[in-house]
């Protein structure tokens, strides 16, 4: 499409020459286009025509994620069948343009990495990893790049914190700064990408007088000098070791990592061309002096007790005694129990439960479920409740199974109080509960027969009759008494 400069010349040539073709010869275009431009200057058509829409726009989004994904290492070649499901009808040749100019543009405003020039006694970068179910927590120090390697029981805060401050000893002081992700044990929430660090983990930090800083999030590149760390732990370290023999405890690996950390850090770092070792000594005067003594680490989670007698953990509901309700226990969770404790005593100690479940342990019975209060308003109600809880069974039962003018069947019920036992007319409402029979003719059937009535029990018990009392003479009744002549 020509500009309007270009139509311009076309117009101004076509009147210096007056054909077609002069004009086209002096513009370097076509007899063809010359004409066409000057018909529509004619016509009065002056506005430039509207450009085509190219067919790669349906796909510009999808060469555009693709090409930030494979950080910019993705061919046309291998993209063009992708964009063919996701519409895109043109030619491949037309595509590899577009695929060419999403690459000029991602290289514009892709991230730009600058090396980190670090400040002694500034930096301290901590992380942990995980292989073959051991957990390896990894420290460095960023100016001398030396090395603290420890295994841990868990990746949970109090171990965090207790090898942080394991850590800190080894190096003979405090950094000031420490660096980490984002770790679940470490942080208490995220409010507007800003990382809210965990109340303990403030207090441990204000105790060593270092400043608690965290990555951007899904960011490994912002603390590689760990991640590297962090894998070469595991390559060097855990995995020649596992091939050779497996430590027995937590103990005898530890004390691997600490013979492995001094081979290491007296060895040249290929980074700085010094010995790691050597450097700390110097950034040892600038690191904050060590406080008089450790912080004391909680042992677990702290939990507030809600209304309904129970705490949230793992997204689970854990039941504690009511007597503790508002009250803040401490939650310990291992590989098989959940104990929940209160001023340093144990409460109670449950099976862990999946997410969205409760674990009940022996607070309450799991087979119970929730019913509706009994609440008798008439007198004859009030007086059959008043029986006791088997009278509640019995009305439970009986309003179940339908029974018709139950009122009736209650005020009869209690009629006869007046001529049977207390106890006599609660073993019948038993009785009959049983043999489902709620029917005030059926108690008094049950009444009127008397004692002696067969209890049903399992087979192989022995049957327990109630045999009614009869009175009985002794022996001596029956002595023969001699007859005087």
């Amino acid at each position: 499409m020509k500009s309007l400069r270009e139509r311009m010349d076309i117009v101004n040539a076509y009147a210096a020459v007056g054909t077609y073709r002069g004009a086209a010869a002096l513009c370097g275009t076509t007899h063809k286009t010359v004409k066409r431009v000057l018909e529509r200057r004619q016509a009065g058509q002056l506005e430039p025509r509207a450009p085509r829409t190219s067919n790669t726009v349906v796909v510009e989004t999808l060469i555009a994620k693709r090409i930030e994904a494979t950080d910019g290492r993705i061919s046309a070649k291998r993209l063009l069948p992708i964009a063919r499901k996701g519409g895109y009808t043109g030619s491949a040749r037309n595509f590899r343009r577009a695929v060419a100019r999403a690459k000029v543009i991602w290289k514009r405003e892709r991230r730009t990495y600058r090396p980190w020039i670090p400040v002694p006694g500034e930096h301290l970068v901590i992380d942990w990893a995980k292989e073959n179910g051991r957990n390896i927590f990894c420290a460095v120090l960023a100016w001398s790049r030396y090395r603290f390697v420890r295994f841990g029981a868990d990746q949970t805060r109090e171990t965090t914190l207790g090898l942080l401050a394991e850590c800190f000893e080894e190096l003979g002081g405090v950094p000031a700064v420490v660096l980490t992700d984002r770790m679940g044990c470490l942080k208490a929430g995220i409010v507007a990408n800003v990382v809210v660090p965990h109340p303990e983990y403030v207090e441990f930090a204000t105790h060593f007088g270092f400043k608690a800083d965290f990555c951007e999030g899904a960011d490994p590149e912002s603390k590689g000098v760990v991640e590297n760390l962090c894998g070469y732990a595991q390559r060097d370290l855990l995995v020649p070791a596992l091939l050779e023999s497996e430590w027995r405890d937590l103990d005898e690996a530890n004390a691997a990592a600490r013979r492995w950390c001094a081979e290491v850090n007296a060895q040249v770092h290929s980074e700085i061309s010094a010995v790691p070792a050597e450097r700390l000594l110097n950034e040892r005067d600038v690191l904050r002096p060590l406080p008089a003594g450790r912080p004391p680490l909680r042992q677990g989670d702290s939990r507030t007790v809600d209304k309904r007698g129970s705490i949230r953990f793992g997204s689970a509901r854990y039941l504690v005694p009511k007597s503790l309700v508002g009250e803040s226990v401490e939650v310990v969770a291992t590989e098989d129990k959940v104990v929940i404790q209160h001023d340093g005593h144990e409460v109670i100690r449950h099976d862990p439960v999946g997410p969205g479940e409760v674990a009940c342990g022996d607070l309450v019975d799991p087979h119970r479920r929730p019913a509706r209060g009994i609440r008798p308003r008439t007198a004859a109600e009030i007086a059959f409740v008043g029986l006791g809880p088997v009278a509640e069974v019995f009305l439970r039962n009986a309003a179940a199974a339908g029974t018709l003018r139950l009122e009736y069947e209650l005020t009869s019920i209690v009629e006869l109080l007046a001529i049977w036992s207390r106890e006599a007319v609660i073993k019948a409402l038993d009785r009959a509960t049983r043999f489902r029979r709620f029917k005030a003719s059926d108690v008094r059937a049950i009444l009127e027969a008397g004692r002696g009535v067969p209890t049903p029990v399992h087979a192989g018990q022995q049957l327990a009759l109630e045999l009614p009392e009869v009175p009985v003479r002794s022996l001596s009744a029956y002595a023969v008494q001699a007859v005087s002549a």
